[in-house]
């Protein structure tokens, strides 16, 4: 959709029709290490407005050009007044509002600042063995305000996030897999190939589901023990009434794939 974000789409998940595609994102800025400028988030909102409306699409994967993933903010074009923030979507065009499909992050080389942010607003994140994370604002006088230092200590524990957010330290991706933070390590080179093996899994499944399940798991972190399920039925009470939650079963008896259509 534009030179600095690069839109493919990837097969299809087992058993789909008109669903289970994988899109893959590319940040396509690599001279610069995919530093995150106006171009950039304009780039991945505009894609992720189009392909959440899609239902032939069913998870995303986000990487990098050229080795890495994103080395944060463009710092040169925040100079110039080129603000990498697209107003409903936040920084990349990502951050405040990721898309209601499932988002893999294929992190090779450095996720640094916005890049670590970007991650962060994943639903999963598969790394290289060689990647290296951190928030190094306070280095730079900034703020991780693009959700790091909010994401941050929801995922890991406290004081970790802390020494992280306060140090502006560069982490291995080894350490935040024991962590939790990073899903799965790969071989040098391999993280789009272990981003896409999962997305596919993911895109195999039923749409609504998938959208209903993400949904949940990021809402009720915030709902008090006497409101998670009525809030939770909601949004999963249509699901069970849908066109695909009678082919699910069905194709059980049945003993064969699935074909959802997201109806």
């Amino acid at each position: 959709m534009s030179d600095e974000v690069l839109v493919e789409e990837s097969g299809e998940g087992s058993g789909a029709e008109g669903s289970g595609k994988v899109a893959i994102l590319t940040i396509n800025r690599p001279k610069s290490r995919n530093a995150v400028n106006g171009a950039v988030a304009r780039g991945i909102a505009d894609a992720l407005d189009t392909l959440d409306a899609r239902p032939d699409i069913s998870a995303y994967v986000l990487t990098g050009a050229g080795g890495t993933f994103s080395a944060g903010m463009d710092l040169k074009g925040f100079l110039s007044g080129d603000f990498p923030v697209v107003e409903g979507r936040g920084f990349g065009g990502l951050t405040e509002s990721p898309p209601k499909k499932p988002l893999v992050a294929a992190v090779e080389g450095y996720a640094l600042a916005g890049g670590f942010e970007l991650a962060l607003a994943c639903d999963v994140i598969v790394a290289s063995s060689e990647a290296k994370f951190g928030l190094p604002e306070p280095k730079r006088g900034l703020v991780a305000a693009a959700g790091g230092i909010m994401r941050l200590p929801r995922r890991i524990p406290y004081h970790v996030a802390m020494e992280i957010a306060l140090t502006g330290d560069h982490y291995p991706a080894a350490r935040l897999y024991e962590l939790g933070l990073v899903n799965r390590i790969t071989e040098p080179g391999a993280a789009l190939e272990g981003a896409l093996e999962l997305a596919r899994k993911i895109a195999a499944n039923a749409p609504l589901a998938l959208a209903a399940t993400k949904q949940v798991v990021i809402e009720s972190q915030d709902w008090s023990l006497a409101e998670m399920f009525g809030k939770q039925g909601a949004i999963v009470n249509p699901v069970f009434g849908s066109k695909d939650a009678m082919e699910g079963a069905a194709a059980f008896a049945e003993k064969r794939a699935p074909q959802w259509k997201g109806e």
